[in-house]
């Protein structure tokens, strides 16, 4: 076949484009920092921050009184829990509880009544009073009827630094795409490069495809150095196929890529796609459990956090990185991508301005 028919090919034109748009990402070395650099960075220090986290040992204010330092005495006692204990005038007690400095308040009655203040609305007091009572209860004699033993489990796969490496990697999808295309285009028609652009024969389609889809090349880097490091420093464990974590990041890409096409489209200054482009993610770094599960908010939420792209992508990567789960397991997930990439491309094309 000849040079002159390979150029006649229908994807000639759009694979030269993307040849282009590659070449000028080479030129940009602060993409290498953003792109692979900073999402190592943040897994390093939140991975260390959280790895070997020591329970959190319980603060109890107890207001002083007749029984207070027979209180003290129990709890320092208690074999099975760690207390960090103070005996407090109620007015003080009460006050630091207040500010957070203590979990829990115990307030010895005129006999061997004992009241447990605490906050309903703090996790941490909620184990507290659990904690305080058992070691109490246990410390004036009660024997539990039934034998039990703990055994500390924190093997690879339940850690925090497995459940943040897929969200970081999802992110860094969407930020890469939607921030690199976005300000791609703006840049491009603030220098009047679009209005050349519609002034050759190139399909229109063909640039806007190969804009959207130029940060694939990045993306396989990207997944390959996240994952490495997370399996090299934290000794995590992928449980499912290569193949299927990069077809989902490749799918989540491309979504991303379309949706960062939609809100450039009009976009004539920086600031502005800058506005646009923080307003669509925002809601994504929040709800989109990359830090923390999305399980957290209200339920009458959930259908609207699990149709956004991003809450797709990470449940996606997590299910193949930490479950060993098929491409085909999740449809819905990808469905919810495939929804958001096609129509943020139609639209885009349809609204796209070009000068």
């Amino acid at each position: 076949m000849t040079s002159t028919q390979i150029s006649n090919r229908r994807w000639s034109g759009y694979l030269q484009l993307l040849l282009a748009r590659l070449r000028e990402l080479v030129r940009e070395p602060e993409v290498i920092f953003w792109v692979f650099g900073f999402p190592i960075l943040l897994a390093l220090g939140l991975g260390l921050a959280f790895r070997n986290k020591p329970a959190d040992v319980t603060s109890v204010a107890i207001v002083d009184g007749t029984q207070a330092h027979r209180i003290l005495d129990m709890l320092q006692s208690s074999p099975q829990h760690a207390f960090r204990t103070a005996i407090l005038s109620r007015d003080a007690a009460l006050n630091e509880f207040r500010l957070g400095k203590y979990d829990l308040v115990i307030e010895p009655g005129s006999t061997d009544a004992l009241e447990y203040r605490y906050d309903p609305a703090r996790p941490e007091s909620i184990l507290s009073r659990a904690l305080v009572n058992d070691a109490l209860q246990s410390s004036a004699g009660r024997t539990d009827p039934l034998a039990a033993k703990a055994v500390v489990s924190s093997e690879p796969g339940s850690r925090y630094i497995d459940f943040l490496i897929p969200g970081l990697l999802g992110m860094n999808i969407m930020n890469a795409a939607m921030w690199g295309i976005g300000f791609a285009i703006v840049d491009m028609r603030q220098r009047k490069l679009l209005k050349r652009f519609v002034g050759t024969p190139m399909r229109r389609s063909d640039f806007l495809l190969a804009l959207a889809s130029s940060r694939l090349v990045l993306m396989l880097i990207e997944v390959g150095l996240l994952l490495g490091f997370g399996a090299l420093f934290f000794h995590m464990r992928v449980q499912g196929s290569l193949a299927a974590i990069v077809l989902t990041g490749t799918i989540g890409a491309i979504s991303f890529g379309a949706i960062g096409l939609l809100t450039a489209s009009r976009a004539q200054k920086i600031e502005s796609a800058s506005g646009l482009i923080n307003l669509v993610m925002m809601p994504m770094w929040i709800f989109s459990g990359v830090f923390f599960s999305y399980q957290r908010f209200p339920a009458v939420i959930q259908p609207f956090i699990k149709a956004l792209p991003l809450t797709a992508l990470n449940d996606a990567l997590r299910a193949t990185i930490l479950e060993g789960a098929p491409l085909f397991a999740h449809p819905t997930r990808i469905l919810v991508m495939l929804v958001w990439g096609v129509s943020s491309f139609l639209l885009a094309l349809r609204l796209f301005r070009w000068s």
